[in-house]
């Protein structure tokens, strides 16, 4: 379970709960309106399913409970497993981490051991391994792509549908009690537009991005230490490289620079673009 997401989402309802609450004058049910929840919803579902096949639209959904149920990769255990690994390569052979390779969890760091242990070339794995990294990447991309689209779709169904209710409000001017209860219940489907994007659709797409960098990183970290394995490297020297990856807090070796890790998260920021409304300027570390 991750905490943060669950710890955010019941933060901004308990904020909005004792906001309507606390408003003077304000009653609770004057912020609960089901036809302006359907048009919010309904339209920015049904907006998201025209823009791209039925069968991404639903992954894209289907793909948010990663929001709250994930497995972030421990660059630190990949780490120790690959010089692991290395020290077994150098003083028994490489072919002797065949015998290893149930043991290890991860599929993608498995591919590239049983290649180097087939015999492939370096620059052969390297190939191969950023090509399944890239189609990887493709996929999450893919997934949260409805999330994005929903994002960008809910702020303007929820003007859609207060230029309906002031329309609606216009054509009953002869009655001036009417008014003023039209008018709010215009507003609110603009109110729930904005929390549909700025609450659940692009948060959980911002999520989504995050794990998918995490998980490309721990791939960069597995490929480099594959390469370097099939390439001979010293396990005390794979180890120094590989643990410029982690921040220098965590680091064995207390490396202070990271030209290695700054390079790959320019990298993955290219492969992995953020979703266009939350667009923002990267400033160097």
């Amino acid at each position: 379970m991750d905490i943060a997401s669950l710890l955010g989402i019941v933060l901004a309802a308990v904020l909005l709960a004792v906001s309507v609450i606390t408003a003077k004058g304000a009653a609770p049910a004057a912020f609960f309106d089901l036809s302006a929840l359907l048009l919010v919803g309904g339209g920015a579902l049904a907006a998201m399913l025209i823009a791209m096949p039925l069968r991404n639209g639903w992954n894209s959904l289907r793909v948010c409970r990663r929001v709250f149920f994930n497995r972030r990769p421990n660059l630190t255990a990949v780490i120790s497993e690959i010089v692991g690994l290395a020290h077994t390569a150098r003083r028994d052979g490489i072919l002797a981490l065949e015998a290893r390779l149930l043991e290890v969890s991860d599929p993608f760091l498995a591919l590239g051991l049983q290649m180097a242990v087939d015999g492939n070339r370096p620059e052969v794995i390297e190939e191969t391994l950023r090509i399944k990294m890239d189609a990887i990447a493709l996929r999450h991309k893919q997934g949260r792509l409805g999330l994005e689209q929903m994002g960008r779709y809910a702020p303007a169904f929820g003007m859609i549908g207060t230029l309906l209710g002031l329309i609606v409000m216009l054509g009953n001017m002869h009655n001036p009690e009417a008014v003023g209860p039209g008018m709010a219940v215009a507003m609110l489907t603009t109110l729930y537009g904005l929390l549909l994007a700025n609450l659940i659709c692009l948060p959980f797409a911002e999520k989504l991005q995050l794990l998918s960098k995490q998980e490309m990183l721990a791939m960069e970290v597995m490929l480099r230490g594959i390469v370097g394995i099939q390439s001979g490297e010293n396990p005390r020297v794979l180890e120094q490289k590989l643990t410029t990856f982690l921040p220098a807090s965590r680091s064995a070796i207390g490396v202070p620079t990271r030209e290695a890790a700054q390079a790959v998260e320019a990298r993955l920021d290219k492969l992995l673009p953020k979703p266009p409304a939350q667009q923002t300027s990267k400033k160097a570390a």
